[in-house]
C-alpha cells in the first residue's frame, strides 16, 4: 500500500490562498511541504497519488504527491514538496499569458470558460520558455527538446487521465535565479480519474447494456480548457486538444504516444490496488481502470500528422 504520511496542522507555517481547498505549508527537516486537505470525501487524493504515479509511468516531469492524514482530526488530503523554493519563483500560466496580450482575462476569480485560453496562445507562451530543469526531464522519451514538447505530454496525460482541470492557473513556469523561465512540472491533477461519481454511477455504467451510459460514452465527455478559437462558445474535448498542440509539434507527440502504449494494464492495475481500501472502494478502482484503459485505446487510434 502507498504510504500515508501524518501531518499535524499545528505546524502550519502559512494558508496557501490559490485553489478551493483548504491548504497550507510546513516544514519537515529540510523541507517545506504542502499539505491539501481532502473535505469534500470525492476522492480528490487518491485521483492526485494515483495521476502522479501515471507521470511516472510516462516520464513526464511532475510534482511527487503522497497520500496524507491530518494526525488532529484524521482528515485525509496528500502532501507535495514545494517546487519553486526561494530563489526560485512560480509564474502561472494567467500571467504568462497576460504578458503576450495585455487584454487576457487574467483575473484570479475567472479560471473556466474563458475563450482567449486558445491552444495557439498557449503554445506561442510555452514555446518561448526553456524546458523543465534536468533534474525534471529523467525519464523523458528520446526526441523531447523543448518546453513545448514536454507541454504537449501533459495534455495527453490530461487525454488519458480524463483531467478537465489545465486552467491558466493549473500550468505554469519557474523563474531561475538567473531570470531564465523554464516550464514546471506537471500538477494538481486531482480533478482527474472522475473522482467526483458515486459508486452506484460507477456501477451503472460499467455493467449497462444503454449505449449512452456505458464508460465508453461517459469518457467523450472530458472537457479540457483549451479553445481551438477565440470565437468557439466551448471549449476542446481533451483527446481533441491533444491533437489539436498534436499538430504543432508532432514528432514529440508521437513519442509521449509510444511512450503511452507501452504502458500495460497491469501496471496501472497495480498502481490502483496501491491506494489504501478506506481510500478507494473496489468499485472505483474497476471503474478507473476501464477508464484509463478507454482513455488509452482513444489515443491509440488517432490520427497523428
Amino acid at each position: 500500500m502507498f504510504q500515508v504520511i501524518r501531518v499535524d496542522s499545528r505546524r502550519a507555517e502559512a494558508i496557501e490562498p490559490l485553489g478551493t481547498k483548504r491548504k497550507f505549508w510546513f516544514r519537515e527537516d529540510a523541507r517545506r511541504l504542502l499539505f491539501k486537505a481532502e473535505e469534500r470525501g470525492t476522492g480528490e487524493d487518491w485521483a492526485e497519488k494515483i495521476a502522479c504515479e501515471l507521470c511516472r509511468l510516462l516520464g513526464l516531469p511532475h510534482i511527487h504527491y503522497e497520500l496524507a492524514q491530518e494526525s488532529d482530526g484524521e482528515k485525509p488530503g496528500v502532501v507535495c514538496e514545494n517546487c519553486a523554493p526561494p530563489p526560485v519563483s512560480l509564474v502561472l500560466g494567467n500571467q504568462l499569458l497576460l504578458e503576450r496580450d495585455p487584454a487576457y482575462p487574467a483575473e484570479q476569480d475567472r479560471k473556466y470558460k474563458i475563450r482567449e485560453h486558445t491552444v495557439q496562445a498557449v503554445a506561442d507562451v510555452v514555446g518561448r520558455l526553456a524546458p523543465p530543469a534536468a533534474i525534471w526531464m529523467t525519464g523523458v522519451p528520446g526526441g523531447i527538446q523543448t518546453a513545448l514538447d514536454v507541454f504537449v505530454g501533459y495534455v495527453l496525460l490530461d487525454a488519458w487521465i480524463a483531467n478537465q482541470d489545465r486552467h491558466h492557473e493549473n500550468w505554469a513556469a519557474l523563474r531561475d535565479v538567473d531570470n531564465t523561465l523554464r516550464l514546471a512540472p506537471t500538477f494538481d491533477h486531482g480533478a482527474s480519474l472522475a473522482r467526483n461519481i458515486s459508486d452506484e454511477e460507477r456501477q451503472e455504467r460499467l455493467t449497462t447494456k444503454d449505449r449512452n451510459r456505458t464508460v465508453g460514452h461517459f469518457v467523450r465527455r472530458a472537457s479540457s480548457a483549451f479553445y481551438a478559437s477565440i470565437e468557439d462558445a466551448k471549449p476542446l474535448g481533451t483527446l481533441e486538444a491533444f491533437f489539436a498542440f498534436a499538430k504543432l509539434v508532432p514528432n514529440a507527440a508521437r513519442a509521449w504516444r509510444e511512450h503511452l502504449e507501452s504502458v500495460k494494464i497491469e501496471q496501472v492495475r497495480s498502481i490502483l490496488g496501491e491506494v489504501p481500501p478506506h481510500r478507494m472502494s473496489g468499485i472505483a478502482r474497476e471503474f478507473t481502470l476501464a477508464l484509463l484503459v478507454e482513455n488509452q485505446e482513444r489515443l491509440m487510434k488517432g490520427v497523428l500528422a
